[in-house]
């Protein structure tokens, strides 16, 4: 059996606003109706002899994940949480650990759940190559060739036959400058480092105990510790924080003497900016890349997401990204892409929280969408799914006014239970203990007005949750 393992735990600060902390790229359809994380599960679920796909994703997003892998039908062994980000080493270690306890000497496929592959049968294919080198016990990763004189990505250099079509691997190299990038380009012996994995468990182990056994260390006891919470395995929190932070290349891949490559052409990208976005949109006459209610006069070589459902126009311009959101505008020079991450570590540093998550935020039971905000007051809409239940929580600074505008919700407030239909309103005072559930077949929507002093999400109190939940997550 092949056992893929997908990391989730990627922020894609490159790609804000589209990109935020909570919903990052890899749960956003930016390239088709599906999301990238969907388009690596299902890939990784259509190759031959595979296993259901072993998760590591971090806890804020853990609803996220299993609910896009109902969607698209890919059943998952296991979705491990991580409490904090550790990179990749120590992500892949909880995977190995898991797995060889229960398969051992598994083959693990390791794919990053944001990147985008157009020519699946080529990947399957180099997957297929790989095997065998694996199974031998060559750490092998997938090399792109080149197509162009890339700065943003690291390079691996080529060396001997080892087995099969897996090539040895002579070096890791960094991201070049672009005349050096422009060299390995034409020389011939130099891939894309494409960060996708095929080892067996053991021998991963087996070489991170070697060349950083801290991180083994710290893993093998936060798996000691692992408590199921619902679908999900959560590792040991203090533990796990002990580990060292380090991705596999530096940890492993750069010292062992058994890496291995194969070389593969197969669309891929690991969309981490704007303007590889460009790169590998459908682009009109004119070289421009639109999504959404967009209008483009005289305009040439521009990506312009209109994520706001409002319309927006670009007129004389070239090479420029507009992504406009409901909540922040993003416009800048197509050569600026990388540069993204300042904006969000001003964010940061203001203390703001447009990096953070979106206007309208998911939740397990459904989502809200923060309409307007003020001085003591803020309006939200809610959409609560069939069967989705809040919490039975009160608040200590703020009191609540609920309008029902589509479908029948069943509201609990102190001691009393009742249903609120269409175009019916209630109260919920200060400190009250209350609830809103939805027990019929359709999504209820109902306008949420809050006043008082304080109107944070960290005013929450929960009492009861069936999803597990604690604090305001």
């Amino acid at each position: 059996m092949l056992y893929p393992v997908i990391l989730s735990g990627g922020s894609g600060t490159r790609l804000w606003p589209r990109s935020r902390s909570n919903t990052p790229k890899q749960f956003l359809p930016l390239a088709g109706d599906q999301t990238l994380f969907q388009q690596t599960a299902l890939r990784a679920a259509r190759l031959p002899d595979s296993a259901p796909v072993l998760t590591i994703a971090s806890d804020e997003h853990r609803f996220v994940v299993g609910e896009q892998l109902q969607q698209v039908g890919v059943g998952s062994a296991a979705i491990l949480l991580e409490p904090v980000g550790r990179n990749t080493a120590p992500a892949i270690a909880l995977a190995a650990l898991h797995l060889q306890a229960q398969y051992p000497g598994a083959l693990m496929l390791v794919l990053p759940a944001d990147h985008l592959i157009r020519d699946v049968d080529a990947f399957a294919a180099a997957v297929a190559q790989g095997r065998e080198a694996a199974e031998q016990g060559w750490l092998v990763t997938f090399g792109i060739r080149p197509d162009r004189a890339e700065t943003g990505y690291g390079y691996i250099r080529v060396g001997e036959p080892a087995v099969g079509d897996a090539r040895r691997v002579d070096a890791f190299v960094e991201k070049p400058n672009l005349e050096r990038a422009q060299q390995y380009l034409h020389d011939g012996a130099h891939l894309w480092n494409s960060g996708m994995f095929l080892f067996r468990a053991d021998r991963y182990i087996e070489e991170l105990g070697k060349h950083a056994p801290a991180i083994l260390a710290a893993c093998e006891r936060a798996l000691a510790a692992t408590t199921p919470d619902l679908d999900f395995i959560r590792v040991d929190a203090e533990a796990f924080k002990q580990s060292p932070s380090d991705s596999i290349d530096y940890a492993v891949m750069e010292k062992t003497d058994r890496a291995a490559v194969v070389p593969v052409d197969c669309g891929w990208s690991d969309v981490g900016s704007w303007s590889s976005l460009w790169e590998i949109a459908a682009r009109d006459s004119d070289g421009n890349a639109l999504r959404g209610d967009v209008i483009a006069f005289d305009a040439r070589d521009c990506l312009v997401d209109a994520a706001s459902e409002r319309l927006v126009a670009v007129l004389g311009v070239q090479d420029l990204v507009v992504v406009d959101t409901p909540d922040t505008t993003l416009v800048m020079h197509k050569d600026r892409a990388q540069d993204v991450k300042a904006v969000v570590d001003q964010l940061k540093n203001e203390g703001r929280t447009e990096h953070l998550h979106h206007r309208k935020v998911y939740r397990p039971w459904g989502s809200y969408d923060s309409l307007a905000m003020g001085p003591r007051f803020q309006v939200k809409r809610i959409t609560v799914k069939p069967g989705g239940t809040l919490s039975l929580q009160r608040h200590q600074k703020r009191a609540e006014h609920w309008v029902v505008v589509s479908g029948t919700a069943e509201v609990t407030c102190g001691d009393k239970t009742f249903p609120l239909r269409e175009n019916e309103s209630t109260f919920i005072p200060l400190g009250s203990v209350h609830r809103l559930r939805n027990t019929t077949d359709e999504p209820v929507e109902l306008i949420e007005v809050q006043s008082g002093h304080y109107l944070g999400e960290d005013d929450i109190e929960r009492l009861e949750d069936i999803y597990g939940r604690q604090g305001t997550t």
